[in-house]
């Protein structure tokens, strides 16, 4: 695609973006922007939340790892919906019985300030970096396909991204991002299913030929249950996916605030029912999409590209199907990372003001005020640490975010975990000692695992390790003969 036509394509959606979001956040104040005002229908929520689970990382990224994964990430999205479930009927009607704002609000009335301060900045941080380093990826991609074409500086492209989403997001916040991300979901299930639907009419095959051509196919093995070593083994992938879910959603700000905007706890439990269910489908399309992409370019003696997640973006914009190919790829990735950039800002800003500044309980004048320069100063942070990310221009800072995002919601689940399952009182004080910790023992476990225990690779699981580390660092702080006087 030239770069007129990504222009003409990015335009066109963000005039549906903006028309949506100006329509949601009528009369929007501070409860429609933390909370959706908790009247948000939950089959719209469910259909928005299957978009806020996916990022343009995922988008671009997941197609392309069946080459050395195989369907294997399937086995950690089943531990996805197992997690979901633990998180619909435990945290869910917790979360709406203390009628909270910032599910960080829990720790303080359980624990103190102290664990209350230390579960918000490892959010911040996480989040922070996490969203940063997906929205670099994009505009990475954007840099290629438009700025450059033109010569225009890699810092226009960011401010202008930023820019693009903090417009969407500065009134209607959660109120917006519901219906936002409902057109999200929409754009990538239907690029998906045409792109397949493309690839598999090139080779003149139906629905039943296209499934046993990606049955057929080496690179879709779902299960792995012959090496205890290997990261793709079962039990590994499914048990990290049961917390990481738990963890990086129902502990997460950014995707509980979807949750708490539905109007009772029943609802949100139906929501994350059906959006957990509908997502495994999704990602299963992604990985099958992945199959044909490598079937197509070894028939079209296609050059593969060294890394595997360029091999969507080659194929899709490299004029080898019909334009409307090249759109659609434009549209999910566009779809997928504006919204999850606009998600983080909208509950970065929600966390900060609740939680760092303490301004719940501000006149809503006030907090508004509060919250619109807080919402200012994220979109500024954010578009600082992308351009960062750019100026190092090094993968493997980016690998090293990303882990440092998995470490973080370590101390936050083993926190929540210690919280709700027992009645103890701990000394509060001392928690962020233990959250510190936590994740330094992790380091030191992943880095020396292979010599300590016969080769035994970590993968996603070291996040319960690091939880495990939390809740045993906070039994060494229990007060004795203090306990909760009810359950919390």
């Amino acid at each position: 695609m030239n770069p007129i036509s990504v222009i003409i394509t990015m335009l066109v959606y963000f005039a549906f973006l903006f028309a949506i979001s100006y329509v949601a956040s009528k009369k929007a104040d501070n409860a429609g922007f933390f909370t959706g005002n908790r009247k948000q229908p939950w089959f719209v929520v469910a259909f928005a939340m299957i978009g806020a689970t996916i990022s343009g990382v995922t988008f671009v990224s997941v197609p392309g790892m069946v080459a050395s994964s195989g369907f294997s990430y399937l086995q950690m999205v089943l531990g996805f919906v197992v997690g979901q479930f633990i998180i619909a009927f435990v945290l869910v009607p917790l979360f709406y019985k203390m009628n909270l704002v910032s599910i960080y609000e829990y720790l303080n009335n359980r624990f103190g300030f102290s664990s209350y301060r230390t579960g918000a900045l490892f959010f911040f941080v996480s989040k922070m970096l996490g969203a940063s380093v997906r929205l670099f990826l994009v505009c990475l991609i954007l840099q290629m396909l438009v700025f450059e074409p033109f010569h225009l500086p890699f810092i226009l492209n960011v401010v202008i991204t930023v820019a693009i989403v903090w417009l969407y997001t500065f009134k209607g916040g959660v109120k917006s991002l519901i219906w936002t991300d409902t057109l999200k979901t929409t754009c990538l299930i239907v690029s998906v299913v045409l792109c397949i639907h493309y690839i598999a009419s090139t080779f003149s095959l139906g629905a039943v030929e296209t499934l046993q051509t990606i049955r057929n196919s080496e690179f879709s093995r779902m299960f792995f249950f012959d090496d205890v070593n290997d990261k793709r083994y079962f039990f590994k992938q499914f048990f990290a996916g049961v917390f990481t879910v738990i963890a990086m959603t129902g502990l997460d700000q950014d995707m509980m605030q979807r949750n708490l905007s539905c109007k009772n706890f029943k609802d949100a439990q139906k929501n994350m029912i059906i959006s957990v269910i509908l997502q495994f489908v999704v990602i299963a399309m992604f990985l099958m999409l992945g199959v044909l992409l490598y079937v197509y370019a070894t028939h079209q003696g296609i050059a593969l590209p060294t890394k595997s997640d360029e091999l969507f973006p080659l194929i899709a914009t490299g004029h080898y199907f019909p334009v409307i190919v090249g759109i659609l790829f434009i549209v999910g990735l566009t779809a997928s990372a504006y919204s999850a950039g606009g998600s983080a800002l909208t509950s970065l800003t929600t966390s900060f003001t609740i939680d760092i500044l303490q301004a719940k309980n501000k006149s809503d004048n006030k907090l508004k005020r509060i919250r619109e320069r807080v919402h200012v100063g994220m979109a500024f942070l954010m578009a600082v640490t992308i351009f960062v990310f750019g100026l190092l221009n090094n993968t493997s800072v980016i690998d090293a975010v990303y882990i440092l995002a998995s470490y973080t919601y370590g101390p936050i689940l083993g926190m929540f975990a210690f919280g709700i399952f027992t009645k103890w009182m701990v000394r509060d004080r001392y928690i962020p000692i233990v959250a510190l910790l936590s994740p330094a023992l992790c380091y030191v476990l992943q880095r020396n695992s292979e010599s300590w225990f016969d080769g035994y690779q970590f993968s996603y699981e070291l996040l319960i390790f690091n939880a495990l580390f939390t809740f045993i660092g906070l039994c060494l702080l229990i007060q004795s003969k203090k306990t909760v006087t009810a359950a919390v």
